[in-house]
């Protein structure tokens, strides 16, 4: 049901092949490689290098992080066919966009209609790949919170659409839980860390709320990547130590 796993950019200094290593040590069995520093946009040479570093360590490429801003980013000079590209190469089978670069309270009605229409259009260029597109679920867009999102996954209505969750900072597990129910219906993988307001703790410390997360997530039925993020310190004893704990709540 559930692959644990990890998010490169917990690890930004390091390389793919330190990352596959490090992966692989802490037991776990997935990757999402992001798109800024491992797996740059464009760069198809690399992405073929690092879904092969990946197998070899039979280790799964679950998503590609990317940093195409929906309704910004084409205009700015990254074209999302180059940013697909690259997840393909990669064997991606998702690639993550981020909803626009304002919070849903605070987008009027023209620009909801520019991030539904070019959500539209990437999930119809993703579709003839057999890739699907996520939404980063995140502050600074319209997926700032789970009625944002599920109104913009309901608006944009596309069968190659999903969204990313984690859990809001500063939210109560009740809030974060009752989001995550919002957006079942599209969830596509879990990010998951352990903070509070300003400091990020051992992921232990959250065990009743996130199996909470994780009986949610997992009512669904679906497969669901529950992939490690900011582990503290940038830490490599956390990754392992969190990892342990993820293991012991994911695999059966």
């Amino acid at each position: 049901m559930f692959q644990p796993g990890l998010v490169s950019i917990t690890f930004r200094r390091r390389t793919p092949a330190q990352i596959v290593r490090l992966a692989a040590r802490a037991g776990l069995c997935a990757i999402e490689w992001g798109g800024d520093v491992h797996v740059p946009h464009g760069d198809h040479e690399t992405a073929r290098t690092v879904r092969a570093l990946t197998g070899r360590a039979q280790l799964e490429v679950v998503a590609y992080g990317s940093y195409y801003r929906v309704g910004h980013s084409q205009s700015e000079g990254l074209a999302f066919t180059d940013v697909l590209r690259t997840a393909v190469e990669l064997g991606a089978p998702v690639v993550r966009v981020w909803a626009g670069n304002r919070n849903g309270e605070d987008a009027d009605a023209q620009y909801r209609r520019t991030i539904i229409e070019e959500s539209r259009r990437l999930c119809e260029l993703a579709a003839r790949e057999g890739v699907l597109v996520a939404y980063e679920f995140h502050r600074g867009t319209l997926t700032n919170s789970a009625a944002s999102a599920r109104e913009l996954l309901e608006a944009v209505r596309h069968p190659q659409l999903r969204t990313l969750w984690q859990p809001p900072v500063g939210a109560s597990t009740a809030e974060a839980a009752q989001g995550l129910r919002l957006l079942l219906p599209w969830l596509s993988h879990l990010h998951v860390f352990q903070w509070n307001e300003t400091q990020r703790r051992p992921l232990a410390e959250g065990r009743a709320a996130w199996r909470e997360y994780l009986a949610i997530a997992g009512s669904s039925g679906r497969p669901c990547p529950a992939l490690l993020e900011f582990v503290r310190d940038d830490d490599v004893a956390a990754l392992f130590e969190d990892a342990a704990t993820l293991r012991s709540w994911t695999v059966n």
